[in-house]
């Protein structure tokens, strides 16, 4: 049964939510067949198996579509992170009856080998398909989905755009690849088969975060969780790149923010530490996020407070077991000692 939080905030994203996908489905609806919108053309997949697009990958399936590049040094590492996280809230549905496709727009670079080795970097589980093919084709598709942007656009050279639709119910939303994770994966899994899977357990809400409210709200955590927690954890171990638990404490304050607001410069400098953080983390790149310096200052705090805060819960539970006195049933006595 669903909480009543959950409950609310299902109801008020529908609203949203339809508004966006009636105004997509419009353009989709005017067309002469669904081909010529959804063209069928040749596409290869990571495992070097041709598919076309409309017979076998998109026709009676809910599916996420984004185009990226593995080049890419701005949003395209963050949308892959992003989606690897909504791809694990929605569980074993993906592969089963949803389906997540990241289709190149360099595919002349982007072969189904250095695709492959791109999704593995991500720890990229069943049910996500990486694609290439022709430019002119995969140029055509962008520009039938409504997702192409024009390569002079900005830095990356294409807007985040995510696709999410449902074939078999012509209901499609263009969405940005990287909001809410939790909110991607009600839009995929809740809205587009019109709330059939909404039995989740409350434990699985709790853990998730779902329909829960925010306590003790911190900017700079929000921030985190908006720009960082795809890749990073703090303090439970390395993920796409590293744990920053401690970061500030051992690195240099200057190269943190160069690291925060321009990591390309740093890379192009050959910077030793970025470098060799490139080499290490199977040569993701982080990406710019565009932190502007307000953003900044309030990262590298929480940086700075939650490292404090667990080196003081960990000072704290070290005296405690110091402390603790002898376990009476183990204790042995030695008389003649």
């Amino acid at each position: 049964m669903l909480s009543k939080n959950y409950s609310r905030l299902a109801k008020t994203s529908t609203l949203f939510i339809l508004a966006m996908a009636v105004s997509f489905h419009a353009k989709i609806a005017g067309a002469d067949d669904a081909n010529s919108h959804f063209p069928n053309i040749e596409l290869i997949t990571q495992d070097g198996k041709t598919v076309h697009f409309y017979d076998d990958l998109i026709k009676g399936k809910i599916v996420a579509i984004d185009f990226i590049y593995t080049s890419c040094q701005y949003a395209c590492p963050l949308e892959t992170a992003r989606m690897a996280q909504v791809q694990k809230k929605l569980g074993d549905r993906v592969g089963g009856d949803i389906f997540f496709y990241s289709i190149s727009i360099d595919p002349e670079h982007d072969t189904p080998q250095v695709l492959k080795a791109y999704k593995e970097k991500f720890h990229i589980g069943p049910g996500w398909t990486f694609l290439t093919g022709k430019k002119k084709d995969i140029d055509l598709l962008s520009k039938r989905l409504n997702v192409y942007s024009d390569p002079s656009i900005n830095a990356d050279g294409h807007l985040p755009h995510l696709l999410i639709g449902n074939e078999a119910t012509g209901t499609w939303i263009r969405a940005n690849a990287l909001d809410n994770p939790s909110f991607q994966a009600r839009m995929i899994g809740d809205f587009l088969d019109n709330f059939k899977h909404t039995d989740f357990k409350a434990e699985q809400q709790r853990q998730t975060g779902d329909g829960s409210a925010i306590s003790n709200f911190d900017r700079g955590k929000y921030l985190f969780a908006r720009d960082c927690v795809a890749c990073h954890t703090m303090g439970q171990g390395d993920k796409v790149g590293p744990d920053l638990l401690g970061v500030t404490t051992v690195r240099n304050h200057d190269w943190l923010v160069k690291m925060i607001q321009h990591p390309e410069q740093l890379l192009k400098e050959n910077d030793p530490i970025a470098t060799a953080m490139l080499k290490k983390y199977n040569n993701v790149r982080m990406p710019n996020v565009s932190v502007n310096n307000d953003e900044l200052d309030l990262l590298l705090r929480y940086l700075e407070t939650a490292t404090a805060h667990n080196n003081k819960e960990a000072t704290a539970g070290a005296n405690a077991v110091a402390a603790k006195p002898a376990d009476a049933s183990t204790a042995t006595t030695h008389p003649n000692r």
